[in-house]
């Protein structure tokens, strides 16, 4: 809009933020629908690797253990993006930036089709993981265009809702689509959803930004410290269990060289004039305790992306098999984005992440009374409460996050956008960490506990070894064989009940931690009312 005379009303409210001219209902209904694509399309490529790592390490020839690897990268690149691109957005100006990222992306997706190999898989899984942390942003911005002034608010509560669509639409995805041509399907998909992307964002152009010098010298050393140390750290908690926390040493050094690092960068930040993070607003009770709830809930929604789909897995069942489970989630996400909305208001946001850390509790108690014959329509309603729950949490979390902000300034935004990014995309990992461990552990228990009533002589293990034994009189003639492989199989029986009732656990947890959250902000709400 070379021409156009931007009003004062129309400047952004923060450096590099685009200008919000009057627009027409044309033009708001393009934002609209380029926004909505953005915004699903943020998380989706990475969502697709995630759900399928089992698969993708035969493809590559890699352990588990190697795949993993490729989610902790995106994370700790997302994680900390923010804390580079806030104030490169300043310098270079939101399109340019923003394109910049996504090209960057494909041009790693295309080496990744063009030489699958594990180095470009890890260039394109942290290539990723910066472009989502741009796109994030993106796409409130996008809505801040379409919406009038007085529900700006709710563009962060759309925007960051839209992002969390990315998991349900990639579990939709068939698995023979992703595997064709060597898992060639997949890489075409990330390149394709890439080029995507960059169309809309230039069909759809922002407005433009002011735009200048933002960065100072200080400023790439505690990005230089704090990148590593988060790659460190979310390589630790996505190895942990796998290769189990106290078995390997480099797990301790690298844990002991984040944190290090972390404490470095904190030193650095205390002692300038102009930090990039505000690390005595951080270091508030009040700001204390809102990030530990943000973090308390992100680690219950661990529950859907790892212990329900891990339950279920355990089945035998595969991602093919779960579509019509994630056709409800997807759509109840939705609709709790659309509740956050209707119900937003300046003083709700504790409220509705109240409602929501209920409402995970009540799914993951439903989930709790899971058997080894649970399929996936006993599901549809705890996953639906969960998946609802998470958007009614998430959107309202940040806006609330937003507010305590907007009274120190626009300068503590960069503080409240990476630490609130860490407490989501960190805090997911660690759940999933968390409850992976203690399912490992629960199951060990149940197995042990189990076995104790398994006694050679007990007439009744001995017929269900004969039972199942008898079974296998078609296949095997040699006695002894079937007996032997009758008792195998209660063997595997025995590990399969271990394995569900270690997962009910990990639901009780999940419900018990959201409880406790619940309990603590009605605590918060109760002696508030009193004072005033």
């Amino acid at each position: 809009m070379p021409s156009y005379q931007f009003a004062p009303e129309e400047r952004p409210a923060f450096p590099g933020s685009p200008y919000v001219p009057a627009l027409a209902g044309r033009h708001r209904l393009a934002y609209a629908a380029a926004g909505t694509f953005i915004g699903a399309c943020t998380t989706f490529t990475n969502a697709l690797v995630n759900v399928n790592a089992g698969n993708l390490a035969g493809s590559l020839d890699l352990t588990l253990a190697q795949v993993s690897a490729l989610p902790a990268l995106y994370v700790a690149l997302n994680a900390t993006g923010n804390l580079t691109l806030i104030r490169a957005r300043v310098r270079f100006g939101i399109p340019n930036l923003t394109l910049a990222l996504v090209g960057l992306y494909a041009f790693c997706a295309f080496l990744q089709l063009a030489f699958p190999c594990y180095a470009t898989a890890i260039a394109t899984r942290a290539s990723c993981g910066l472009m989502a942390a741009g796109l994030t942003t993106l796409t409130v911005y996008y809505f801040i265009e379409v919406l009038p002034a007085r529900a700006r608010p709710l563009a962060l509560v759309i925007g960051i809702g839209l992002i969390q669509l990315g998991t349900p639409l990639a579990r939709l995805v068939p698995l023979e689509v992703l595997a064709t041509g060597h898992w060639h399907g997949l890489s075409l998909i990330e390149l394709g959803t890439a080029l995507l992307v960059s169309a809309a964002i230039i069909t759809v152009p922002l407005p433009p930004s002011d735009i200048g010098p933002a960065f100072e010298m200080p400023d790439f050393v505690t990005i230089a410290l704090t990148i590593p140390a988060f790659v460190l750290f979310c390589l630790v908690l996505a190895e942990g269990r796998l290769l189990w926390w106290t078995d390997r040493a480099w797990l301790g050094w690298a844990l002991a060289a984040s944190v290090a690092m972390i404490a470095a960068a904190i030193a650095i930040e205390r002692s300038r004039g102009r930090p990039l993070l505000y690390t005595d607003w951080i270091g508030r009770g009040d700001i204390l305790a809102y990030f530990a709830v943000a973090l308390l809930v992100r680690l219950a929604l661990a529950e859907q992306t790892y212990g329900s789909v891990g339950f279920l897995a355990s089945g035998g069942l595969t991602s093919d098999q779960l579509h019509t489970l994630f056709i409800y989630v997807f759509f109840a996400i939705l609709l709790g984005m659309v509740t956050a909305c209707v119900t937003m208001s300046e003083k709700s946001p504790r409220y509705q992440i109240l409602a929501a850390s209920l409402i995970i509790a009540f799914g993951a108690f439903l989930d709790s009374h899971s058997t080894s014959v649970t399929r996936p329509e006993q599901l549809y309603v705890s996953q639906s409460l969960i998946g609802f729950g998470s958007t009614l949490f998430i959107g309202p979390s940040l806006a609330y996050g937003f507010l305590q902000m907007l009274r120190q300034g626009p300068s503590h935004l960069v503080s409240l956008v990476v630490v609130f990014s860490t407490t989501q995309n960190v805090g997911g990992l660690a759940g999933s960490a968390i409850l992976g461990t203690a399912q490992v552990m629960y199951a060990k228990a149940h197995a042990a506990a189990l076995a104790d009533h398994l006694v050679a002589g007990d007439p009744m293990v001995v017929a269900r070894i004969q039972q199942s034994a008898g079974a296998l009189s078609g296949v095997l003639s040699d006695p002894l064989l079937r007996g032997a492989e009758g008792a195998s199989l209660l063997g595997r029986a025995l590990a399969t009940e271990a394995t569900t009732l270690a997962f009910d656990d990990v639901f009780r947890l999940v419900m018990y931690a959201s409880l406790a959250t619940a309990v603590y902000l009605a605590f918060q709400l109760v002696v508030e009312a009193r004072r005033t």
